[in-house]
């Protein structure tokens, strides 16, 4: 069995147990041995098969992004960054997004692009919310990453015929079949040789599962000790949609029907009962999230394109939401995303005391390791996984140093990033991504897309083509 000591850190962003929080530990050593931490501290005396050279460098805990979709975003650059429905208040989730679905040939550069993407941003961990495609596992494994997959199922598909009313195409039976199919695969990637792969139960959104569905799979996901993850209150639509059909705001019926835990999940989480976009007759979602320890899962990019933000990330966590953070969309860099997430809640909220960089840092790390029911992840100690990023604080967009933390987030971001590591396996090195072809693959997708784009038009209900749909910033001549 070989240790491996990184000796001489300028700096460690180790785990205080015993105040539960992250500290900066200087001139500090860290340990690790099959894949675990060993040691984190000063004075390390124990065995050292290897070394790694620690100066210049802040060690911290690989980063945990529990909402991804890598089988299907990447295609859509280009295409959506500035779409969304006027008539379905501004969301390019029923009308835009299926007419630019990824076909299959795609599906693996995808994947490539996004994890390669997110590894590069310090990502050790992600949660894959895809449908099942052909290869999925190895594919995931390929990458060296610690990855929790999450299969999704529905007993509907939503769709469009003019752009301003949604309506459901509705199969119970196929959705229940899909269900245990996500099982099964959850299963295979439990046992997968790779030893980096768990699984999440992901009945798709919640306009689009029966309420049968719902609840089977929520009982399912606790016999197994499985977290539970749904879109749900993600859009203006989906808010009236769930009240018509049950006069509760979709927070609210989940709660009526105990799907609301610890072990639970809400993608997204933007329209509660209070938001200025959907202000009901009740004012107590928020008081549901944080009283049941159900985490919200945040992802502000996706929204921010279309003029849509949460009200606001440091009053979910004030009053004890577990808050987690998710790309969602491209790019897959999760350092810009908590840039985003900071100046988001900041200017929603009015207070620039609404959240500090320990709240960001917290939610990318421990606040997802929570939510996917992990310990041994998102920090630095004893016992841990082997997960860790060695950053460079001697960039010049790390400097002046008083704070690297703040100087990573709000400054150097990716680029002061030297390498990364997932069971202490380095999988990036200098920029560079050590396991999947990145710009293979980036290769690969650019010419998917013009097949994407070609056949477009028949997938819209206008059958418009993709350049009135979506203008090029310049006129091409």
């Amino acid at each position: 069995m070989t240790t491996t000591v990184i000796r001489n850190a300028d700096l460690v962003i180790a785990w205080d147990a015993a105040e539960q929080q992250h500290t900066y530990l200087t001139d500090a050593e860290v340990a690790y041995s099959d894949g675990k931490i060993t040691f984190v501290g000063r004075g390390y005396d124990g065995p050292a098969d290897e070394v790694l050279d620690g100066k210049g460098m802040m060690v911290m805990p690989g980063l945990v992004n529990i909402h991804c979709h890598p089988s299907s975003e990447p295609m859509n650059k280009g295409l959506i960054d500035e779409i969304g429905s006027p008539g379905l208040y501004n969301s390019s989730l029923y009308e835009y997004m299926p007419i630019f679905r990824t076909d299959a040939e795609a599906v693996p550069s995808c994947v490539r692009v996004a994890l390669s993407e997110l590894l590069l941003s310090g990502v050790t961990t992600v949660a894959d919310l895809s449908m099942s495609h052909p290869g999925w596992l190895d594919l995931l494994a390929e990458s060296g990453m610690r990855v929790c997959i999450a299969p999704m199922f529905r007993s509907a598909r939503w769709f469009t015929k003019n752009g301003h009313v949604v309506e459901y195409e509705w199969d119970e039976q196929a959705g229940e079949k899909s269900m245990g199919e996500a099982f099964s695969l959850i299963e295979r990637a439990e046992q997968h040789p790779s030893g980096r792969l768990f699984g999440m139960v992901v009945p798709a959104q919640i306009d689009t599962c029966s309420e049968t569905l719902l609840r089977d799979s929520f009982a399912e996901s606790r016999m197994r000790g499985l977290s539970w993850q749904i879109h749900a209150a993600q859009s203006v639509v989906e808010f009236h949609e769930i009240t018509r059909r049950s006069g509760l705001t979709p927070i609210g019926w989940l709660d009526s029907m105990g799907l609301l835990s610890e072990r639970s999940i809400i993608g997204h989480g933007i329209f509660l009962d209070d938001h200025p976009s959907t202000r009901w007759h009740t004012e107590n979602d928020l008081d549901r999230l944080a009283d049941t320890g159900t985490t919200v899962a945040h992802c502000p990019t996706v929204f921010a394109r279309r003029g849509i933000a949460m009200k606001s990330f440091g009053r979910y966590r004030k009053r004890g939401v577990n808050m987690g953070v998710g790309t969602d969309t491209y790019p897959h860099n999760m350092l810009d995303e908590l840039r985003l997430v900071s100046y988001l809640a900041r200017t929603q909220s009015g207070d620039p005391r609404s959240l500090s960089s320990t709240d960001l840092f917290d939610a990318a790390t421990i606040g997802g390791a929570k939510a996917l029911n992990r310990e041994d992840i998102g920090r630095l100690a004893p016992g841990c996984r082997a997960d860790f990023v060695m950053v460079d604080v001697t960039h010049p967009q790390m400097r002046p140093s008083r704070d690297p933390m703040r100087s990573l987030i709000y400054a150097a971001g990716d680029r002061a990033i030297r390498s990364v590591h997932v069971d202490g396996q380095m999988l990036v090195k200098d920029g560079k991504v050590l396991t999947m072809d990145y710009e293979g693959a980036a290769a690969h997708l650019d010419e998917a897309q013009k097949r994407i784009v070609a056949r477009a038009p028949q997938q819209d209900w206008a059958h418009r083509p993709v350049d009135k749909i979506s203008p090029p910033t310049f006129r091409w001549a």
